[in-house]
């Protein structure tokens, strides 16, 4: 019979954990970060804005290399100095830049940072049962059995965010007039921008789809509207 208190402390302890990094991220997004003030980005934020019925779009700067974007769990979006490199190189073109934005507030408004604290604690109580169970019938790897499901799953709850957070942005992109074709070219770009290869490994371990799986998706939702 499985045992309650192990899984309600790895519940607490997910929680605990979230909270924690949530508080430790953004401590490092304030001490790092710095307000983006882009007159040809913030003409297209105020696009979205508008589309939004919102008087405006806030987007910050954080201080590090790496080209990515994020949302903090407080709600705030975030472009990377990297990544606004590449836009001031002519590598990225500012409705490239838009369409990551635009992704980033799809988390945001999708309530993607509260969910995961919810699926973070989740993992932690499966975690805990398989490793349980799993060691009763194949000691020793029962518990490197359970961690390696536990982060499949983890992945899988990952890329659906992604896809959903795509087609937010897909969504607001075309209704802030700057439409889709922008976020597509991104993609396309992405793996040679962020130094990646997504082909190392198989689709259902990367956090995110793959690109042409996305562009495909988005195609397809582009095909919905016009039908």
């Amino acid at each position: 019979m499985i045992r309650v208190l192990p899984i309600l402390l790895a519940v607490a302890y997910g929680i605990i954990m979230y909270r924690f990094s949530a508080w430790r991220t953004a401590k490092e997004l304030d001490a790092r970060s710095t307000l983006l003030a882009d007159p040809v980005l913030k003409k297209l934020s105020d696009k979205m804005a508008a589309a939004l019925d919102l008087p405006r779009i806030n987007v910050h700067i954080y201080e590090i290399e790496p080209v990515n974007g994020l949302a903090a769990p407080d709600g705030r979006i975030f472009i990377t100095r990297g990544f606004y490199k590449k836009f001031k190189a002519g590598e990225v073109t500012a409705e490239e830049l838009a369409s990551v934005i635009a992704h980033e507030l799809g988390h945001v408004a999708l309530g993607h940072s509260r969910r995961r604290m919810i699926d973070f604690s989740g993992q932690n109580a499966m975690r805990t049962v398989l490793a349980m169970v799993l060691g009763r019938f194949i000691p020793f790897i029962g518990v490197w059995v359970a961690n390696m499901l536990t982060t499949l799953l983890a992945a899988r709850l990952s890329r659906g965010d992604e896809y959903e957070a795509d087609a937010y942005a897909a969504a607001l992109l075309t209704k802030a007039g700057i439409g889709v074709d922008p976020q597509i070219s991104l993609f396309r770009k992405l793996e040679a921008l962020t130094q990646t290869n997504n082909g190392t490994a198989p689709a259902w371990l990367l956090s995110h789809p793959k690109t042409d799986e996305r562009i495909a998706a988005l195609r397809k939702l582009e095909g919905r509207w016009q039908s």
